[in-house]
């Protein structure tokens, strides 16, 4: 029993829990309110090599890592940007002038996201910025992705769906989407 609560002090001395300490003050720079429809959302999953330092003499100062990247890629259409000129109505028909459908959240999702692996040189103790700069890839390549795959025509056909189905709920028999 004492060497097994010798053990779990040493344990404790070489691998410490991490102790967070929040700051008390949070200061909040900008609140406004949003008229967002969002109308799509995607996850996606990509596999990043972060790398530097590579080349001869890579096994004494170079550093490369595999980040798994959890992303998460949201569209839709900001209804705020629907002016009340974008809405006629003539002959009982309502035509609709619709915005754009735009991105609204690239986001890495940092509970399902890890490094994989990490080789550092004998003579490094690894990039500082590496694993930053493999989070800003993922969530360029994430958005890149779901940009490619037409996130923004489906987000833009489903937005078109629902509000069609609510201007008819209001009393309008017939709606064209312009």
């Amino acid at each position: 029993e004492m060497t097994d609560n010798l053990s779990t002090q040493v344990s404790r001395v070489l691998n410490p829990t991490p102790t967070i300490l929040p700051d008390p003050v949070t200061i909040v720079h900008e609140v406004r309110s949003l008229a967002r429809l969002e109308t799509i959302r995607y996850s996606l999953e990509k596999i990043i090599t972060a790398e530097t330092r590579q080349g001869v003499f890579e096994w004494l100062v170079g550093d490369r890592l595999i980040f798994v990247a959890h992303g998460e890629v949201i569209a839709g259409v900001d209804l705020a940007k629907l002016a009340p000129e974008d809405l006629e109505v003539r002959d009982g028909v309502l035509y609709v002038q619709m915005p754009e459908a735009e991105l609204f959240v690239v986001a890495i999702d940092n509970e399902q996201s890890y490094v994989y692996d990490r080789d550092t040189g004998i003579f490094t103790h690894g990039e500082v910025n590496l694993e930053t700069e493999a989070r800003r890839a993922a969530e360029y390549e994430i958005e890149k992705s779901a940009l490619e795959d037409g996130i923004l025509d489906i987000a833009s056909q489903n937005a078109v769906s629902f509000l069609d189905r609510l201007f008819r709920d209001l009393g309008f028999p017939e709606v064209i989407f312009e």
